[in-house]
């Protein structure tokens, strides 16, 4: 009589022990403190877009100095709605991608880590050039550059490269 069950022989365990290969590392503070950040840029990011929504008549004026295609009173409001329904609805898609890469950050995945670098850039970029007047658009800049600082720190690329060794065993 044979220990294993049905006609099958047990499997063998063979040299697939997983218990020597080293263990993902604990989130160290300065990943905490950059996980934080961006969480905190992502919320300050959505109240600025939600403060948008006051500036209706803004863009309405904007449309009616720009009116070449006679475009009626009624018109010109239904446009300035669309127009900030479609800026808060894409302040949302960038806001779920943010956090999505302050997430896959604190797990260690360096690509998130490049792919933030990359985007606080063009928001430092755009400041630099002007393209953003918005106060609450400043605060979020500082403090994902806050973020970002943290997220590049020694103990950050340490705890990654740990990340990265942990997953490639």
């Amino acid at each position: 009589m044979t220990d294993s069950p049905g006609p099958y022989e047990a499997y063998p365990s063979g040299g697939n022990d997983t218990s020597s290969a080293p263990a993902k590392p604990p989130v160290p503070q300065t990943i905490t403190v950059a996980f934080y950040c961006y969480l905190l840029s992502t919320v300050v990011g959505i109240v600025s877009a939600l403060l948008s929504l006051g500036n209706k008549d803004q863009i309405a004026d904007a449309l009616r100095r720009s009116n070449t295609s006679n475009l009626t009173e009624s018109q010109i409001q239904d446009a300035a709605s669309v127009a900030l329904v479609v800026a808060v609805v894409i302040a949302a898609l960038i806001a779920l991608i943010y956090l999505w890469l302050a997430f896959k950050l604190r797990a260690g995945r360096n690509w998130a880590r490049i792919v933030l670098t990359v985007i606080t850039a063009l928001q430092v970029i755009s400041l630099a050039t002007g393209r953003t007047n918005d106060v609450v658009g400043y605060i979020a800049l500082v403090i994902a550059v806050i973020g970002l600082v943290f997220a590049w720190l020694g103990a950050s690329n340490e705890y990654i490269q740990a990340v990265k060794r942990s997953r490639t065993v």
